[in-house]
Formats: structure tokens, C-alpha cells, sequence
């Protein structure tokens, strides 16, 4: 049963609601993770909330995530497009993976149409906002099912 979830967010989301506010929207992280803890506390989930600008921080937090998580949603930011070390950290730990992004990446620049993370995700979330990552929380619920 998918209970625990280990949510990560990538390089620069700690600016979110400071920052593109056209693209990204204007709630903060802050924002997004009560609004997660509701979710999730309504879904009978229990949620560890995290962001980090470091690489190396966020493939420590997923390896560590092996037998204290049952899944993880991830929002890898700019890493989506260039981090062979998540990817293989998530592909090494064999936890269910969502992929969230708050815009959509595939009306944006090209470089940001691939994605690392994709390929071993259950399935990928983009251009819903903050949205995306209920969407996300919601469809663990459902394997739980």
C-alpha cells in the first residue's frame, strides 16, 4: 500500500510565488506543500515535503527513501532536462515515481521537451500548476485501491 510519500522539489522552486509569476503562478512552496498536507491528510497519506538546489541532496534524499518511502512525486525543475544521477537514483530505489512540473514543458523552450525522469515515472504531470501535484498524491491513492 502506497502510505508514505516522499515529495521533492527541485532548483529554484523555493522563489515560486516571487518569481514568473506567468508561468509558474503566485503561490509559494510554502503554499503548495499545506496544500499537499491537506490533500494528502484527506487521502489517509503521510507526506515528507522537501526542495533543494543541490543535485547531489536530492539523489541523497531518494536513495534514502528506500524502505521509509512506498513512493515518490517528484518536481525536478531544471534537473528534469540534464540529471542522469536522479534518473539512476530513482531507477535504483524501484519506488513508484510521479513526474510533476507546474507549466506545461512541451509549450516552452525545446531544451525543456525531454525528460530524464519520464521515461521510468508511472506518469508525468505538466502544465496543471500547483494542481499537478493533488493530481499526483490522487493517483497513488488510487494504487492503493
Amino acid at each position: 500500500m502506497i502510505k508514505n510519500i516522499l515529495i521533492l522539489n527541485g532548483p529554484n522552486l523555493n522563489m515560486l510565488g516571487s518569481r514568473e509569476n506567468d508561468i509558474y503562478g503566485s503561490d509559494s512552496l510554502a503554499d503548495i506543500e499545506q496544500m499537499c498536507k491537506k490533500k494528502s491528510g484527506k487521502n489517509g497519506q503521510a507526506i515528507d515535503f522537501r526542495q533543494s538546489n543541490s543535485e547531489g541532496e536530492l539523489v541523497n534524499w531518494i536513495q534514502d527513501a528506500l524502505g521509509k518511502f512506498d513512493a515518490i512525486i517528484i518536481n525536478p525543475a531544471a534537473y528534469t532536462h540534464t540529471s542522469i544521477a536522479i534518473h539512476d537514483a530513482l531507477k535504483a530505489v524501484q519506488l513508484p515515481v510521479i513526474e510533476v512540473h507546474l507549466s506545461n514543458i512541451y509549450k516552452r523552450e525545446s531544451f525543456r521537451h525531454s525528460s530524464y525522469i519520464s521515461m521510468i515515472a508511472l506518469g508525468q504531470i505538466c502544465g496543471l500548476g500547483k494542481t499537478g501535484y493533488k493530481l499526483a498524491l490522487d493517483a497513488l491513492a488510487e494504487l492503493n485501491k
